[in-house]
């Protein structure tokens, strides 16, 4: 599974920096490509020529010197994984607030593949709440965090904050490219964002939605390798990756004609948009004019997409609804479930707090077809959007 796999090895000032050149040799033996990182710390701990000799690879850790100043953005461009291994308290801290003192960090600040991480303390160092925030916002901005073993610490105690040994390194290693390619060649259809429905050339309803699910939603789609078609409503998300397919849609008329193009052609659907229930039914020519007395708009509804596409699916085709609630939160979600054909129903309740519009976290539960549910706590969206996407590929399964 390692075969060919680009690592970049980011070693810091920890005494757990010992086990680096096991775990090298172990990285090269099972076929992949590594290059080391080292901060000054590191250096007392371990031999850049020993890791430079296993490696077959000069060790890099000097951010000022002449052949290495452009290596920190060419580097994370060139690993398919940046591995930090051992992950000092001080290196995190530094990590969580974006400083940039070193080579390494300057690389990881920069990098455009994924960051794994496998921290390495003392007991109380990792039981410190400064250092569980530190981990919940590099998490928060992406990092994989590795679990930290049970043992005989430097400090001559017994507890947790040990590496894990370079075994279950590799194993894990080998985990997250599985998990990387499990959905190799599936089409996945995404929605997002709100719609707007005109009622004249300067007003609209809509309503709060970002789109920040449904694009989370892409990206980790397409890190699983994914052939991701995302249709958008009118959202301010910019940076989007340029292997996802984009469809921008203002309506819910153009979102449901775009859903209904790939209705034939996708592997699973994940409708996340807040699509419009109903439109004006006539839309002034002109901008309305306040005026004395009550202005009334008649509102038809719009064409169900989710209804839709439950009818015309086809075996093998998986569908996802979302189902903002209010109130009786289950109920409701449970007959979307049921009424729409779907497979699978994200619910979300504007009930709970840090969860709905407009914010970056969101708390869900998913109701599956056949009475499974299952609840996840308080999360920031991408790490939600790696919950559902979880649970979609263990039901393609």
């Amino acid at each position: 599974m390692l075969e060919g796999k680009k690592i970049l090895l980011g070693v810091t000032g920890s005494i757990a920096a010992y086990k680096t050149p096991f775990l090298v040799r172990r990285l090269i033996q099972s076929g992949a490509e590594v290059k080391v990182l080292m901060t000054p710390a590191a250096t007392d701990f371990v031999s850049p020529l020993t890791l430079s000799t296993l490696s077959r690879s000069p060790v890099l850790s000097n951010l000022f010197d002449e052949a290495t100043w452009a290596n920190h953005v060419m580097l994370g461009r060139w690993a398919d994984l940046m591995l930090v291994a051992p992950l000092s308290c001080n290196t995190l801290g530094k990590m969580a607030a974006g400083l940039c003192d070193n080579l390494l960090l300057a690389t990881y600040l920069s990098a455009t593949c994924p960051v794994m991480v496998a921290p390495a303390m003392d007991e109380d160092m990792w039981d410190h709440p400064a250092t569980k925030n530190n981990l919940e916002i590099i998490r928060e901005q992406g990092c994989a965090v590795l679990p930290v073993g049970f043992g005989e610490l430097a400090s001559g105690l017994t507890g947790e904050g040990r590496m894990l040994e370079p075994e279950e390194m590799i194993g894990a290693l080998e985990l997250y490219f599985e998990k990387k390619s499990s959905l190799n060649g599936k089409k996945v259809l995404i929605t997002a964002g709100p719609t707007y429905e005109a009622i004249d050339p300067v007003r609209f309803i809509g309503n709060h939605s970002s789109g920040k699910m449904g694009y989370a939603l892409a990206d980790v789609f397409r890190e699983r390798g994914a052939d991701v078609t995302l249709v958008s409503g009118p959202v301010s998300i910019n940076g989007f990756h340029p292997g996802i397919k984009i469809k921008k849609v203002i309506t819910a008329a153009e979102m449901y004609n775009a859903c209904m193009e790939a209705a034939a052609n996708y592997d699973i659907a994940v409708m996340a948009a807040a699509v419009a229930d109903f439109s004006p039914s006539v839309v002034a020519e002109q901008k309305i004019k306040k005026e004395e007395g009550l202005l009334s708009i008649n509102l038809e509804k719009t064409k169900d997409i989710l209804a839709q596409l439950g009818n015309v699916k086809k075996p093998g085709q998986l569908l996802v609804g979302f189902a903002l609630e209010t109130n009786n939160e289950k109920a409701n979600a449970l007959k979307k479930l049921e009424e729409k054909n779907a497979d699978l129903v994200v619910m979300n309740s504007l009930g709970d707090a840090g969860a709905g519009f407009g914010v970056d976290t969101n708390k869900v539960t998913l109701y599956y077809k056949g009475g499974k549910e299952k609840a996840f706590e308080l999360k920031s969206k991408s790490l939600v959007a790696k919950d559902i996407v979880d649970s979609i590929t263990e039901l393609l399964k």
